[in-house]
């Protein structure tokens, strides 16, 4: 069974929108592995910051079947997309690797090139498979978080409760 890795972040009532989508999540795959949740600044525009964080989830659905319904929980948790790429987001869920797939499928480029660009995604997903290989550089997670350049995007954890408050 591969294992989907997936990044969800909000900076619009994120608390209570990462707080849906986990239960949404478990709604739709039943078993979910988060990372600590972290809090950065808007990348690519001014903006409120993000919380963020990376799920691993052991599905046999296919990529189609998936990003179906990643997409219908973004919609149910108001996801405008109508609004500019760079811009504030009630939810936004992300592919980043499903099991040792490359190259494009269903509209997406695995794996995600978000994932050395942005510390958002790299650390998270470095905590949760710093020995995962990432195929395009073939170099572990952790390692490419150790090579990152932390200077370049403020991130930081958070302590989350994920029961409602």
């Amino acid at each position: 069974m591969p294992t989907l890795v997936i990044s969800i972040g909000s900076n619009i009532d994120a608390t209570r929108n990462l707080r849906k989508a986990h239960a949404a999540l478990l709604a739709e795959f039943h078993n979910i592995n988060c990372s600590t949740v972290f809090e950065s600044e808007a990348v690519g525009f001014k903006g409120d910051n993000f919380l963020n964080l990376v799920a691993l989830i052991e599905t046999e659905l296919t990529l189609a079947d998936i990003a179906i319904r990643l997409k219908r929980i973004e919609d149910v948790l108001g996801r405008d997309r109508q609004q500019p790429k760079f811009s504030g987001r009630t939810m936004d869920i992300d592919v980043l690797t499903f099991g040792d797939a490359t190259g494009k499928d269903c509209g997406m480029e695995l794996p995600r090139e978000e994932i050395t660009r942005n510390a958002f995604v790299l650390r998270p997903l470095a905590e949760l498979l710093p020995a995962q290989l990432h195929p395009p550089s073939g170099k572990h997670y952790a390692a490419l978080w150790q090579e990152f350049d932390q200077s370049r995007q403020k991130l930081w954890t958070v302590a989350f409760d994920w029961t409602s408050a």
